[in-house]
């Protein structure tokens, strides 16, 4: 069996004993029903991971003891920001999921005139908290061990106001200038995803007032959720560590 990757939000050192939490308990002793002296491998978001043996198993209480320390190092070499407008159900968990996957450092939730997803106070509070947690379980599956934060969620002229040192782009199905043509190198990257029924004219103009470059995937107009992953994915085997 693949040994599973838990990630565990607090300091961690070789020689240690502790207890998982409830979510990383549940999963290896509920899910997994994994049996003491079985190795587990732990990660608390400080881009190193941590050989652990399990000491005690219950359906509620794991415990274990860390082996040593390990440098896994699988960030991407592009810190590439996604800032994408809210699309509904289960399509933003999607979405975020495999962005994850593919490398992105941070995730920006974000309001635009279009977009058609209604949460307010509590509701919206516990949407974030649910995509953050969606965005650590894609960290335990895909081996990463910077776990990239999903910000609060923030209105579209607000996230192109706040100031940034890089490239910043557009997806845009009528845009000049494809993915390809943009120029090397680049280290720092702003994404821009707008909603289902795209962004406004108004939209795209402040856009480009942020100074945000208009970029082109192809002829066809991709759903909301395919534009981010196709994009993505062009943009780190341009610029990242996708060959």
């Amino acid at each position: 069996m693949r040994v599973p990757r838990i990630y565990q939000p607090v300091p961690l050192a070789a020689g240690q004993q502790l207890a998982l939490d409830d979510d990383g308990a549940n999963h290896i002793g509920r899910v997994l029903r994994m049996q003491p002296g079985q190795a587990v491998m732990l990660f608390n978001g400080d881009g190193q991971q941590y050989p652990a043996i399990i000491d005690e198993a219950g359906k509620k209480n794991v415990l274990v003891t860390v082996q040593s320390v390990e440098q896994h190092h699988v960030e991407s070499p592009l810190a590439l920001h996604l800032g994408q407008v809210i699309s509904r159900g289960e399509k933003m968990e999607f979405t975020i999921q495999k962005s994850v996957e593919l490398g992105a450092a941070s995730i920006t939730p974000l309001w635009s005139e279009r977009c058609g997803v209604k949460l307010a106070g509590d509701r919206l509070d516990k949407k974030v908290a649910q995509w953050q947690k969606i965005a650590i379980a894609a960290c335990e599956q895909c081996g990463r061990n910077v776990v990239p934060e999903v910000r609060p969620v923030m209105r579209l002229d607000q996230w192109m106001a706040e100031p940034f040192e890089g490239l910043k782009l557009n997806l845009h199905p009528r845009a000049e200038y494809s993915i390809n043509t943009l120029p090397e190198p680049v280290q720092a990257l702003r994404l821009l995803i707008g909603p289902e029924g795209g962004l406004s004219a108004e939209e795209i103009a402040a856009a480009r007032e942020f100074d945000f470059t208009d970029i082109l995937l192809g002829p066809r107009v991709l759903r909301t959720e395919t534009a981010a992953l196709t994009a993505m994915t062009a943009l780190q085997v341009r610029f990242g560590d996708l060959g």
